[in-house]
């Protein structure tokens, strides 16, 4: 699953503090504070370097189980003030009176791309008020520059174990950009694929014809082509006609045009 990792350290935290149940703070509310947390980082053994007490986050998601997991993950392992929230409309109605230092808006498997959710058309305004961290179990290029085009400064995947994620939030947070290496890594290896399944020049024209066309980017007269392959000019004449139709070209600038294009990315 997507979240497993995310929800194997939550379990190991609750089991922690289980241990000292006494102790523990009143988790039964919607907005958890890092002074209700306090106790826990002492009860979970985190060295006090990891405790950010300042940050104040404001955590979105339209799933209730999911949103008090995570967000509570995040309260134990950093320290952090963090407000959850079933929706980024429901978050904005409040955020001139709760303002933040890092949203987080949980998608799960949604796509960034949809021009109907309501979450991700809002990502713009989200972004106005604080930086925004997108979470979300794609990983796809194309998911992530859809969610940095909406002014998000990161993407963190719900693959990544728990203190990867909190690392790549405090750099979000911080004014920094994240993007998972492996979606670079599956870039590069998308365009490389891209690259060698391009046709080769020899498949769309014949010889004789890039030789035609050779001639024609240089601008010379059917009468000069057909002189210097030794050809008739009629014979020019087709070979042109028939370039054109490929490169649907109207005319011998645009066949130089485009041809110069196609041979210069292909040969």
């Amino acid at each position: 699953m997507s979240m497993r990792h995310l929800c194997r350290e939550y379990v190991s935290v609750m089991a922690a503090i289980a241990d000292f149940s006494t102790n523990a703070s009143d988790f039964g509310g919607n907005a958890f504070t890092a002074g209700e947390t306090s106790s826990c980082h002492a009860m979970t053994g985190l060295p006090s370097s990891t405790v950010d007490v300042e940050a104040r986050v404001a955590f979105i998601d339209r799933r209730p189980l999911v949103r008090e997991c995570l967000s509570r993950a995040l309260i134990n392992a950093t320290g952090w003030n963090v407000s959850t929230y079933g929706s980024a409309g429901a978050w904005l109605s409040v955020s001139d009176n709760v303002p933040v230092s890092l949203v987080v808006l949980c998608i799960g498997s949604r796509d960034c791309t949809q021009e109907t959710d309501e979450d991700i058309c809002l990502l713009d305004r989200l972004a106005e008020r604080a930086p925004v961290a997108i979470m979300g179990d794609q990983e796809s290029p194309t998911q992530i520059v859809a969610a940095l085009d909406r002014s998000v400064r990161g993407y963190v995947p719900t693959s990544l174990p728990l203190h990867v994620a909190i690392e790549a939030m405090r750099l979000v947070r911080a004014g920094g950009i994240y993007v998972p290496a492996s979606s670079l890594i599956e870039a590069q290896k998308t365009n490389v694929e891209s690259a060698s399944e391009k046709p080769k020049a020899s498949s769309i024209f014949t010889q004789r014809q890039l030789a035609v066309i050779e001639a024609l980017r240089k601008g010379k007269a059917n009468k000069i082509i057909a002189y210097e392959l030794s050809m008739r000019e009629s014979t020019v004449k087709v070979h042109v006609r028939n370039i054109m139709k490929k490169l649907k070209a109207r005319n011998r600038t645009e066949v130089a045009y485009l041809a110069s294009a196609i041979l210069d990315g292909i040969k």
